[in-house]
């Protein structure tokens, strides 16, 4: 089902209309409790049951709410700030940014490396051509009892595609009191939020909960073309969650989450770092360009966050609608049955200059974009449903000395419709959603600083991309896991997995070219000949079969439809000893697989294999406390062992090629990664408190497989070079040698009338780190950096209860990229996604209740 905008506004309004009726005496807190002093007071659901974080084998970083909003955490870019061993690649923005955990990456048509769960639920898929879905949704970090990050493979439980880890987040549940809290939060760039959250018991059994949670801030990357919105990298959301737990009889409840989230922006572009004054035939004329772009960049003076847009519509919606019912029934004393369904809708439509170029000739009489990806009129870019269904069995045995879980998953996530894109190439496009477009003159191709740039002759360089495509996917797994306490100190665990999996996907490719203005010529994209309405043929690999299109949206004729299977064992043993209540000594052996994955954009490179990986893990976690000083350290240090590898590749066109270039999924070779992880906090007198992660982390591309970049006769028809974004012997991408946070918070000993403030600030530090061998050796490195945030709270002022703060994130104002697009081989220049500036605000949170 789809919401239309009345039903959201209507949403909204009822419940704020709710809280002003409602709002009861004052009482203590009903938002998130603070952060535990001892984490043997954190509960986790690391192994689907909830558990103190101190007694789960597993390397665990934990938010609660308050840790959230104290770090102005919003998105999935901003919880990868904080978190030791969680990176982000944000290529298409942090809004479609995707997790990285231990430097396991997700990289565009590839499955997750790291899953993501709500309320035990994976994510929604999506079926788009750029990184989405599968994430922390826009809207969904609010109202949270906590925010779990799970380091290394979780796939007996938690299934395949998170090698890496796991994500979790938990949302706080309805409760047996009447209670809420309404919160408005300001900050600059014109930043308004705007949270209530309402609880009421309807009976002893039945409970309601209600949250709203709406932001709006002004984009912080200024655009200078001229052309479509003055702002980018602006917040737009609304987010409305409703919760209803029902305890149909003391032995069995019911539990419903249904979520909504739209988020409608001007999305991003990315700003040009560079161009090759050297260039190759096959590039040199889009290296001409980009010359012009980066001297006009100079001139003016830019800074850091200047960009140039060539979209005069950039936007990207992303909306999100799921239904999560989960029926738990305590059978006995010794068996529970735990049934978990769900259902979800994901839309997306993206309009951006996929590159951040803007080229225009000498005279700035003429302008193109090299890629500028739109939605074709009508249809979305992502448009996928999906099915959850999972029964879990939870027991004990042997007078509690075997606890065990079994149960089967079920997912299918099929198209809603076909989705399209619309992605001009090379052209001028003054009205692209209606195919106003016009081919670069050979004019512009002249000589541009001392190179001399040859005229494009081949008109299929100037040309509209349009396939329209469906993604299937189809996943089902087995699953059990059981520990054994040997004695009172020593427990064996060992769980095991098979899983299914199976990615579909059609494409219907259809291409326009644009030999004169606004008469387009249409042909199959995902062939490699060409040939005129007259039946002549183009000299690309003449001879094959093609049939003409000349229906305008008549994509039928081009379909191409690919499969990729894979079905793989993970298990996990692992070995616990706790000599003392405050200490846990672990270690253990746990194998994961990605599944595989089928697109159709690139010729010759459509579908890629399974990745595995064995680790190797060992750990400690401690904790002490006393009446003055208490605390925590957890350590862990592991080996992965990486097999067939998926990395992404830079294709490089030939010059006879039609294509411009692109990128496609290689299954490399292997990789070796180790690293230490610590986790550490202590509060001295109930007034300091210091909390600590850290992250060493050693990677290595132990092994590439050549045959796999070697390329055909028929392939070099279309491709020069396919080059990795890794290299033998070389780290992998996204993988900081050094990730270091460090908070110190202190409370200030007021008396108890003036209330409770605390005034805390964070340091974030990241190590240089590979973003991709692909590219000028100048910008295949992101650089260190250093970020500093800081919070002052003060809560139940007066005795009210009242909470102010007051929040800056990178006080300094640091500048540094935080993803390139690859571009340099491909098109003969660079460009990066940068890093959000300096924000700040305050923020006033009420709370009632009983």
């Amino acid at each position: 089902m789809k919401f239309n905008r009345t039903m959201k506004l209507g949403l909204a309004a009822s419940s704020a209309l709710t809280f002003i009726v409602s709002t009861p005496a004052m009482a203590q807190d009903a938002g998130a409790p603070p952060a535990a002093s001892n984490p043997g007071d954190i509960v986790v659901t690391a192994r689907r049951m909830e558990e103190s974080l101190q007694d789960v084998p597993i390397s665990i970083t934990v938010f609660n709410q308050t840790q959230l909003d104290n770090r102005n955490i919003v998105n999935s870019a901003d919880l990868a700030t904080y978190t030791p061993s969680l990176s982000i690649n944000s290529r298409f923005g942090p809004e479609k940014a995707s997790f990285i955990i231990r430097g396991f990456v997700q990289d565009l048509q590839t499955q997750p490396s790291v899953g993501v769960y709500f309320a035990d639920v994976v994510a929604p898929r999506s079926g788009g051509s750029t990184t989405s879905g599968g994430g922390i949704g826009v809207g969904n970090m609010f109202d949270l009892q906590n925010v779990q990050v799970l380091k290394g493979p979780q796939g007996t439980l938690f299934g395949r595609n998170t090698t890496g880890g796991a994500v979790l987040l938990v949302p706080r549940k309805p409760t047996d009191s009447l209670e809420g809290y309404a919160e408005g939060w300001i900050g600059n760039h014109d930043m308004w939020r705007a949270q209530g959250v309402i609880n009421v018991p309807l009976a002893d059994t039945f409970k309601v909960r209600l949250g709203v949670d709406r932001m709006k801030r002004d984009g912080y990357l200024k655009n200078q073309s001229g052309i479509g919105p003055d702002r980018l990298a602006n917040v737009d959301y609304v987010s409305v969650r409703l919760s209803v737990l029902a305890e149909l009889t003391p032995d069995l409840e019911n539990y419903t989450i249904m979520n909504y989230s739209e988020s409608d922006t001007n999305g991003i572009t990315l700003r040009v770092l560079g161009c090759n004054t050297a260039p190759s035939a096959s590039v040199a004329a889009n290296a001409a360009f980009a010359c012009r772009q980066v001297a006009r960049q100079e001139a003016r003076g830019d800074g850091w966050w200047d960009v140039e847009s060539n979209e005069p519509n950039a936007r990207l919606r992303m909306e999100t609608m799921q239904f999560i019912n989960t029926t738990t029934w305590q059978a006995s004393d010794t068996l529970a049955i735990k049934n978990i369904v769900s259902y979800a809708e994901f839309r997306e439509t993206t309009r951006m200059s996929l590159q951040g170029d803007y080229f225009l000739n000498p005279n700035g009489t003429f302008n193109k974009s090299l890629i500028r990806l739109n939605n074709t009129p009508g249809f979305n870019n992502s448009s996928q449903s999906t099915w959850t269904e999972e029964l879990q069995f939870q027991g004990n045995a042997m007078d509690g000395a075997l606890t065990w879980q079994a149960g089967g998953y079920f997912e299918n996530s099929d198209p809603i419709g076909f989705t399209s894109q619309s992605t001009a190439i090379g052209l001028n496009c003054p009205d692209l959603p209606n195919l106003q477009c016009n081919a670069s003159p050979s004019a512009n191709f002249d000589t541009v600083l001392g190179l001399p740039v040859p005229t494009v002759g081949n008109v299929f360089t100037n040309t509209i991309s349009r396939p329209f495509q469906k993604t299937w996917f189809r996943s089902r797994g087995l699953y059990a896991q059981a520990t054994y306490n040997v004695t009172q100190q020593v427990a064996l665990t060992g769980g095991f997995r098979y899983t299914w999996d199976k990615m579909t996907h059609q494409y219907n490719g259809q291409a326009l070219a644009f030999p004169a203005a606004n008469a387009p010529l249409y042909f199959c994209s995902n062939t490699v000949e060409i040939r005129y309405p007259d039946g002549t043929a183009s000299p690309i690999n003449p001879g094959l079969p093609f049939p003409v299109v000349t229906e305008a949206f008549g994509h039928s004729s081009c379909n191409v439809t690919n499969t990729a299977k894979s079905d793989k064992p993970t298990w996990m043993i692992n070995a616990d000893y706790k000599p003392t209540d405050d200490v846990l000594l672990y270690a253990k052996w746990t194998r994961g697989y990605r599944a595989g994955g089928a697109a159709s954009a690139n010729i010759y490179f459509e579908t890629w294999e399974p990745e595995s990986v064995d680790t190797y893990e060992v750990g400690a976690k401690t904790s002490f406390s006393g009446s003055l000083v208490n605390g925590y350290l957890n350590t862990a240090a592991f080996y992965n062992d990486f097999r067939n590898q998926q990395i992404q590749a830079a294709l490089q066109r030939s010059l006879s090629s039609p294509l411009l270039g692109g990128s496609a999924i290689i299954n490399a070779g292997k990789s070796r990664i180790w690293g230490i992880e610590a986790d550490a906090g202590v509060t001295f007198f109930d007034v300091l408190k210091i909390d600590a992660g850290y992250t060493y982390l050693d990677t290595k591309l132990k092994e590439i497989d050549e045959s796999r970049f070697v390329l055909t006769p028929e392939q070099m028809l279309v491709w020069s070079a396919v080059i990795p974004t890794a290299v033998e012997g070389g780290p992998l991408a996204f993988s900081p040698k050094h990730r270091l946070t460090l908070t110190g918070t202190v409370m200030l000993p007021f008396d108890e009338s003036i209330g409770d403030v605390s005034f805390g600030a964070t340091y974030v530090y990241t190590g240089s780190q590979v973003a991709s061998t692909a590219t000028a050796l100048q910008f295949q490195k992101l650089p260190s950096s250093n970020l500093l945030n800081l919070n002052l709270n003060w809560n139940n002022i007066a005795g009210a209860p009242i909470d102010a703060a007051l929040f800056m994130t990178n006080v300094t104002n640091e500048e540094f990229p935080m993803a390139v697009a690859n571009a340099w081989n491909s098109y003969g220049y660079e460009s990066a996604v940068v890093n959000e500036p300096r924000m700040y605000g305050v923020r006033l949170k009420y709370r009632f209740g009983s």
